[in-house]
């Protein structure tokens, strides 16, 4: 039987806990969002429980590895940093933006965007700008100088 322990770990720099801690926040606020997407297409009869089921495990799949990134972040974990930079600091930042920025792209104004925005609408709209702060400051705060310090100076697991 073997136990995996770091030797000598360094603490835990504010910017790394922060970072994590956002990444915590970004999920909270993707759940959000999916709930709210999930309920207004319910509401609107656009969509079925059953029809919602692959893309609400998708998402489940990734909040959970986000999760777990996050955590392993927090540990030192460098594959966890550019793991969490390339798929949620890149590829989700631009599943965040697309849609708004296509919707600009063809010609409509933020100033209608909120003189037609309902409630459920400013409540999603909020919580995708909360979720992208999130994201963007944990990107900034994963690559810091006392963040790369950490994961430079972080030890490897060791068996016994």
């Amino acid at each position: 039987m073997s136990a995996q322990f770091l030797v000598n770990a360094p603490p835990v720099p504010p910017s790394v806990k922060t970072a994590s801690s956002l990444w915590f926040t970004a999920v909270g606020a993707g759940v959000f969002e999916a709930a709210l997407a999930v309920a207004g297409m319910l509401a609107e009869g656009s969509a079925s429980l059953i029809g919602l089921a692959g893309g609400l495990g998708i998402r489940l799949a990734v909040f959970a590895a986000a999760i777990f990134m996050a955590v392993r972040l927090r540990q030192g974990r460098g594959w966890a940093r550019i793991a969490l930079a390339l798929t949620l600091g890149v590829f989700g930042t631009l599943s965040l933006v697309i849609e708004p920025f296509q919707w600009l792209m063809d010609g409509n104004a933020i100033g209608e965007f909120f003189a037609d925005a309902d409630v459920m609408t400013l409540a999603f709209t909020l919580s995708r700008v909360l979720h992208l702060v999130a994201v963007w400051g944990a990107m900034v705060l994963m690559f810091n100088p006392a963040s790369n310090a950490y994961f430079h100076s972080t030890p490897r697991l060791r068996q016994r």
